[in-house]
């Protein structure tokens, strides 16, 4: 802020006179204010004193021969430096037209003459608060815009700016009859990478992500933004592209005049393969892929709240169909949403009103024939669907979060089955529960599983967690960590699925697991040559890292024989039973199947 206290920048004010004597005045005046004073003789010199020096207040004489101090003014608030500089009049005429003049000229203030030199000094400085102050405010009015219209993270447009644009653009693509495509862009993964390399990081992933954008879809696609709302018509701008951050890890690009699909796929390929570089922050180097879902004006809606809705139904088939990819719109995928709606209500509604139930699968040793464990596995039993298959419902609890809640319950009536049973004499068993990728990267899994224990009184031998291989091996270093702490708590752990992912042999030898598990899809293509060598190897490698290994799926014969042959340890499918209700878990435990085993072995 501008001030006349000498510890302070010092106000430069500029007077403007073509009497010397006027000039001495006024300079000894202000100068005895503090202030830094400039000269002009007449108003040609003003305008190149006033580009030289930039003062803070301009002090200007009426009557100058050759340019008139309201020439002057005038000229002076043509230039951008000049727009709202304080600007006072001196004039020998005190009638209403001159001061009307003055004022239409641009002046801030005006005085007549003779000037009250004794007062001219708190004149001046009350005109430099009172321009300090409208600054001030001015400046507060465009930060406040600024905030309003503009992500300030990013930069980017937000969602504000984004929704005007659109309805913009849309009109303009009626009134021309041209075509629009919205895309919509989410980060996979984006919360687990947030939590895992702290949000102060994930703030920087996010604006290298928007750099990104902005640099892929740079001048060549004519990138504009037009945040002022009197901005009603776009011209010379064919292919024009608009970026905006919605919030969160959700960015659009809107494309407008666009005349092939071919156009728009270019455009999302580039952008995949920008986003899904390494980014570099600091220690930790993520690959963030996206999700972009697209929706074409005007067949997939005419206006904004229809293209944004079907854009971002794209965008989640994109993320259904295995994530980094891009997904156009169809009639389809909207029934399917609908359809996923419904059942995200529908499974609310089934946790409310007790439609869930458990069943047990066993797990047989293949030394004893004894049951020694046992899988809780979820079904759904619709009140008009009647069962409605897992296959379905998981997916929509983990794409929604129910997934957390139903993880619970699922701990919750194991805890009340096992204590059953106890009662009834049996233990010695364990109840393996699936763990969601979604549970797993919650922070504060841990002490959830803790107060879980201390709550139900259930022994931690009884449990094993299963954690798909995906899950553990994404982060590897921090999940080993994670993994560590469970295993604290005396809790067995499995991978599931194991075979499906990408693991890398160091990290498993450092992973505090128990089992693993291998997945049945290998076990239905045992016949195959393929399928039979990735057991072997999965068997070798637990072999050598001393872990249990459980075969699920198991349904004929052939495939028991060949994993007895291999010296599988556990044993889980049809073949020995399907899932069961609670109450048929007593006589199941009490069952051996080594006789069963034994003849099979022997064939």
């Amino acid at each position: 802020m501008l001030t006349t206290d000498s510890t302070f920048h010092q106000a430069k004010i500029l007077v403007v006179d073509d009497d010397q004597n006027v000039r001495m005045l006024t300079r000894q005046c202000l100068e005895a204010e503090n202030m830094v004073v400039v000269e002009a003789a007449n108003g040609f010199e003003a305008i190149d004193v006033f580009v030289k020096e930039r003062p803070d207040l301009v002090f200007l004489d009426v009557e100058m021969p050759g340019m008139t101090g309201l020439e002057a003014c005038m000229r002076i608030r043509d230039m951008p430096q000049g727009e709202s500089i304080p600007i006072m009049i001196v004039t020998g005429s005190d009638d209403r037209a001159s001061i009307d003049q003055g004022f239409e000229a641009g002046a801030t203030q005006y005085k007549t003459k003779p000037v009250n030199w004794s007062l001219l000094g708190r004149d001046v400085q009350y005109m430099l608060r009172a321009s300090n102050a409208f600054n001030s405010l001015k400046r507060q009015e465009d930060r406040l815009r600024y905030l309003a219209y503009y992500d300030p993270l990013t930069s980017l447009p937000n969602r504000r700016s984004f929704n005007e644009q659109l309805s913009r653009l849309l009109k303009r693509s009626q009134r021309h009859k041209t075509s629009a495509a919205l895309l919509f862009i989410d980060l996979d993964h984006f919360k687990r990478i947030n939590d895992s390399i702290g949000h102060s990081r994930g703030d920087s992933l996010l604006v290298e992500i928007a750099k990104r954008l902005t640099m892929e879809l740079r001048e060549e696609d004519a990138i504009n933004y037009f945040s002022d709302s009197s901005a009603q018509e776009i011209t010379g701008t064919d292919g024009a592209t608009e970026i905006a951050r919605l919030g969160g890890d959700e960015f659009t690009v809107v494309l407008s005049d666009v005349a092939y699909v071919t156009d728009i796929e270019k455009v999302a390929r580039r952008i995949l393969d920008s986003l899904s570089e390494p980014i570099s922050l600091q220690s930790h180097n993520p690959v963030v892929t996206p999700s972009i879902g697209i929706a074409l004006y005007p067949q997939d809606g005419r206006d904004p709240d229809t293209l944004i809705r079907n854009a971002d139904t794209a965008m989640y088939v994109a993320k259904a169909e295995g994530r980094a990819c891009y997904r156009f719109y169809n009639e389809e995928m909207n029934a399917r949403a609908v359809e996923q709606l419904k059942m995200e209500e529908e499974l609310r509604d089934a946790m409310r009103d007790d439609q869930l139930e458990l069943r047990y699968q066993p797990q047989v040793d293949s030394t004893t024939g004894e049951v020694v464990s046992m899988e809780a596995l979820v079904r759904w039993k619709h009140p008009k669907r009647g069962m409605v298959s897992p296959q379905e419902f998981i997916p929509v609890a983990e794409s929604t979060g129910q997934i957390v809640e139903l993880g619970e319950w699922v701990m919750g009536e194991v805890s009340r089955h096992c204590h059953y049973w106890e009662t009834l004499g049996l233990g010695g068993f364990r109840v393996c529960v699936n763990i969601s990728p979604l549970q797993f990267n919650q922070n504060n899994l841990h002490e959830r599983i803790a107060g879980f224990l201390a709550d139900s009184g259930l022994a931690p031998g009884r449990l094993e967690l299963e954690l798909t291989e995906s899950a553990i091996m994404n982060d590897a270093e921090i999940n080993i960590e994670k993994l560590r702490a469970l295993k604290g708590l005396g809790l067995d752990l499995a991978v599931d699925d194991f075979g499906t992912g990408y693991s890398s042999l160091s990290y498993l030898k450092r992973f505090p697991i128990d089992t693993l598990k291998i997945d049945h899809s290998f076990i239905s293509d045992l016949e195959t040559p393929d399928g039979a060598a990735i057991i072997d190897a999965i068997l070798a490698l637990a072999k050598t890292l001393n872990l249990r290994v459980i075969a699920e799926g198991i349904e004929t014969e052939s495939q028991l024989c060949y994993l007895l042959g291999r010296g599988c340890d556990l044993l889980q499918g049809f073949y020995f039973a399907r899932p069961m209700y609670p109450e048929d878990v007593p006589n199941m435990l009490q069952t051996n199947f080594l006789e069963q085993i034994q003849s099979v072995a022997g064939h």
